[in-house]
């Protein structure tokens, strides 16, 4: 029996204003296309959990925590995601190991 392997990318707006200012409208369709794309990853069961902070400022950042057969399936999986790959958002890879998680209360948003 093989281990999990866990990732998580972290991904950075490449234009700070779209924090403070709003997404442009093309911007807005990648970024819904984004969210499709990790709700998808959830749904199959990839996923484990997609947040962001709620800063505005250069802190600012989301996580995708998921699971892939190797560092590579886990690179194609982070580069897969439309704002990354339309440049609206940079991002970087880790090897992620959870040590603690309880339950997550359903979310209504």
């Amino acid at each position: 029996m093989s281990e999990i392997k866990y990732y998580a990318y972290i991904i950075h707006p490449t234009r700070p204003a779209i924090l403070t200012e709003g997404p442009t409208p093309q911007e807005a369709e990648i970024i819904s296309n984004h969210f499709d794309y990790l709700k998808a990853l959830v749904d199959q069961g990839v996923g484990i959990f997609v947040g962001r902070t709620l800063t505005t400022d250069e802190r600012t950042f989301g996580i995708t925590v998921f699971q892939a057969g190797s560092e590579e399936a886990a690179r194609e999986i982070m580069n897969g995601d439309p704002a990354v790959i339309a440049g609206v958002m940079r991002a970087e890879l880790f090897p992620f190991k959870i040590v603690l998680a309880g339950k997550i209360p359903t979310l209504d948003n």
